[in-house]
């Protein structure tokens, strides 16, 4: 049995985002690294107008799709550790909250508490993000898991600056 991994090339544009710039291809925790990698996108995009904000996670969202379902198809398995995308989307769901309540982007806090709760929702995947990840297949499958643990790290994330005084 071959390697998925070898059926991949950072060379290809669809592998490159799929794999969150080779982020993904790290062998331990590739999740955790593709959120990781995503920071530096999210500190560039959150300075932006918020309307042009979400029309990039929005767009990052729909080009998902294929860029998943290429990269899983060319692999030979559907939701590669390596593939992280859907990681990129979905934390910059999470911290979407952040330009919506006009918090500094720069505000530290705010951003180790929105990778804590994405990767915590991601990885633990509580009802409905299991459901969708074991039964929405293809490109969207891969996606809507990780946008829907987005929209509930991101509304726990409102809460806590709410509960915490941060705002």
């Amino acid at each position: 049995m071959s390697n998925p991994l070898d059926k991949i090339s950072l060379d290809n544009p669809w592998h490159l985002l799929a794999t969150g710039f080779g982020s993904g291809l790290s062998p331990i925790i590739p999740g955790t690294m593709g959120t990781l990698a995503s920071i530096p996108l999210y500190l560039a995009l959150v300075q932006l107008p918020l309307s042009a904000y979400w029309i990039i996670v929005i767009i990052s969202c729909i080009v998902g799709i294929k860029i998943c379902d290429v990269t899983s198809k060319d692999m030979g398995v559907h939701d590669h550790g390596s593939i992280v995308w859907d990681e990129f989307a979905g934390f910059w769901i999470t911290m979407s909250v952040v330009p919506l309540l006009g918090i500094a982007a720069n505000d530290w806090k705010w951003l180790i508490a929105g990778f804590v709760l994405f990767r915590a929702f991601d990885m633990i995947k509580p009802w409905p993000i299991s459901y969708l990840d074991k039964h929405v297949h293809g490109g969207f499958g891969i996606m809507v898991d990780d946008i829907l643990a987005g929209v509930m790290a991101g509304i726990c994330l409102a809460i806590l600056g709410f509960v915490s005084g941060w705002i």
